[in-house]
């Protein structure tokens, strides 16, 4: 009975600790995805800070071509755009920094439920392969080809679209309103 007993608590300490190995190597595969997605996770702090300030830089553009003498432009042009890199300086390392250390804990969770041990193998072998190195080279080149076609095609219907926001946004706001881009140097229509 006592050979028994000891023969069933081996068998659950043996199951137990495989489950903990098993545990151990997909914690250690996610772990490895993880930091093959470092490169990708530093572009999202960046294009997060650079968004950050995209509103203020516009707004800061806008003023200086409709409120600063023509002769102060570029002076005031370059002092805005030091302290925009001032702050982009500032705070990518900080939001990136932040980024690699969050990634483990957000998406760790989320790996380790959505695939299996195999397919994290799968996955890693897959970001290693000379093939996705080729695919990462191309990408770029196949997003801007869809993107000049897309911006081709659509800005007929867009521009139009966009130059009545303006108006409205600037409306709203009780700014003063000029005559459109277009419609500059056009004669009035006559009633």
């Amino acid at each position: 009975m006592k050979k028994l007993k000891l023969a069933i608590l081996a068998t659950a300490m043996a199951a137990t600790s495989s489950i903990g190995w098993a545990q151990d190597s997909k914690a250690a595969l996610v772990k490895q995805f993880i930091d093959l997605q470092r490169p990708g996770i530093e572009v999202l702090a960046r294009v997060l800070v650079e968004d950050s300030s995209a509103q203020i830089a516009q707004a800061g553009s806008g003023y200086l071509q409709t409120q600063v003498p023509a002769e102060k432009r570029e002076a005031a042009a370059k002092a805005a755009d030091a302290e925009l890199k001032k702050y982009f300086d500032d705070a990518y390392p900080y939001v990136r920094d932040k980024a690699v250390a969050l990634a483990p804990g957000a998406l760790g969770p989320v790996l380790s439920e959505a695939f299996t041990e195999d397919e994290l193998k799968q996955l890693i072998a897959w970001l290693n392969s000379p093939l996705s190195k080729k695919y990462e080279e191309v990408n770029p080149k196949l997003r801007n080809a869809l993107t000049e076609k897309l911006v081709a095609e659509t800005k007929p219907t867009i521009e139009p679209k966009m130059r009545a926001l303006d108006a409205a946004v600037a409306k709203a706001l009780g700014a003063p309103t000029g005559p459109a881009p277009a419609a500059a140097g056009k004669a009035p229509a006559k009633k």
